[in-house]
């Protein structure tokens, strides 16, 4: 960076300040919670984020330093939370991924389903219902279990997990019977999220990568 595109020393200090005011608005938005989940809570660390990443490029650019300040997530956190106060209902997101690891295993389980459920044929025979298929295997499994069901038995039906999320999403009121069912997922708001969980086996990478090169500890 050349010398004339470099902040001021006053540029860096006035960022410094904006991280010290942070701070306190944060700590007051502390005391100050309603919930585990409240908006003011969510704002001021959102604000206070940035206005660290302001003043980490900032104080490098003018002095070749950095600092200390590691925000989790804050690249991809979420928005600012912008929904209702008091939310009166909710939406529960969820999207978990799988691979067909096991189609054998799969075809099995579903075929068993099949053969408790299906009865004689106009001619009296039954005819298989799977087969090959595992389309058909797939929509067999989903139509008897739980989504919650099959994420805890997943390997028994021969699937590998991947990612998953699931987001609490607030509203102030239900929306009506039918409306959404033909995109349900189109109108999903981040800033309408209260809370969020990710499940990704990146993450695991990421603690393994941040391991010292030591013998690692058990973990129950």
């Amino acid at each position: 960076m050349s010398d004339a595109a470099q902040p001021t020393a006053a540029e860096v200090r006035a960022a410094a300040e904006a991280v010290k005011a942070a701070i306190d608005r944060h700590l007051d938005a502390v005391e100050r919670r309603t919930g585990d989940d409240d908006p003011a809570v969510y704002e001021a660390f959102n604000s206070l984020a940035a206005a660290a990443e302001v003043y980490d490029e900032l104080l490098y650019d003018r002095y070749d330093e950095v600092t200390p300040f590691e925000i989790p997530g804050a690249d991809d956190s979420l928005p600012p939370y912008a929904g209702p106060a008091e939310p009166s209902a909710l939406s529960v997101l969820i999207r978990r991924d799988y691979a067909v690891a096991e189609p054998q295993r799969l075809l099995a389980q579903a075929q068993r389903l099949a053969d408790i459920d299906e009865g004689p044929g106009a001619d009296g025979a039954t005819t298989p219902v799977v087969g090959t298929s595992v389309h058909a295997a797939l929509g067999m499994l989903f139509g008897e279990y739980e989504p919650d069901e099959i994420a805890s038995r997943h390997k028994e039906f021969g699937l590998e997990e991947g990612d998953s999320t699931l987001w609490v999403s607030a509203a102030d009121a239900l929306p009506e019977p039918g409306e959404w069912l033909g995109a349900p997922f189109e109108d999903a708001d981040p800033e309408l999220v209260v809370c969020r969980f990710d499940v990704s086996a990146v993450f695991d990478e990421e603690e393994l990568d941040e391991e010292p090169d030591e013998p690692a500890a058990g973990r129950a």
